[in-house]
């Protein structure tokens, strides 16, 4: 690790021995480390980019450059979470050449077989995480798409970025392709634009109410 060595190390002596799922936050901790050097590296080129640009900077939309910066740092940190795991990177990747029965065709069986386990945690995990982390997905593309957004665009993008992770976890063997993932992946972009829309319209009648308090002033 580059950034978060020493954080790790004093987390994994105070819960590495106690706690039975150690090995996500050691996950986690790895892929936020990866990420924010990758990030690190979109930060240079972006502002490269918008100094050569004309009129692009300063950045005007300041809302919507901090949106897109969070939107490409969660994509990385989604990459290295979900395909990248462990010491694999792009230095060291290598195709493995795999039967298609190691891929979970059948919906919710291998989700559903979790909850046989000595604990809850793997299906609660499996089944709202692979949820929750597919809500920025839809939100941020609804946002960034702007007038171009539509729901079935935007799904179609959070169902494309799903099923091109299970792709790679297939054909680099760093994890188990599984349809229940793609479903959940789905389901949490959809709540994702829902929370656009929601906000949207919250802003929308907001905005609507002070106008017609300003008319009525005038």
């Amino acid at each position: 690790m580059i950034f978060l060595e020493e954080i790790f190390n004093m987390t994994e002596a105070l819960l590495g021995e106690g706690l039975n799922h150690f090995f996500l936050i050691e996950l986690i901790f790895f892929s936020l480390d990866r990420s924010l050097l990758y990030f690190l590296v979109w930060l240079v080129f972006r502002w490269s980019y918008l100094k050569i640009r004309k009129n692009r900077w300063p950045v005007k939309n300041k809302r919507r450059e901090w949106i897109l910066n969070s939107f490409v740092f969660y994509i990385l940190l989604l990459i290295h979470l979900t395909v990248f795991r462990g010491g694999t990177s792009l230095s060291s990747i290598e195709l493995h050449i795999q039967p298609l029965s190691v891929i979970n065709w059948v919906p919710l069986v291998e989700t559903i077989k979790l909850t046989n386990g000595i604990s809850m945690f793997s299906y609660y995990y499996n089944l709202y995480g692979n949820i929750l982390w597919f809500v920025p997905m839809g939100f941020g593309s609804a946002y960034l798409l702007k007038e171009k957004h539509s729901f079935l665009r935007t799904l179609s993008i959070g169902f494309l970025v799903s099923l091109s992770i299970e792709v790679l976890q297939y054909l680099l063997d760093t994890g188990i392709p599984d349809i229940d993932d793609l479903i959940f992946n789905t389901l949490g972009t959809i709540l994702g634009i829902w929370c656009f829309h929601f906000i949207h319209w919250i802003r929308a009648k907001r905005n609507k109410k002070q106008d017609k308090l300003v008319s009525k002033k005038e």
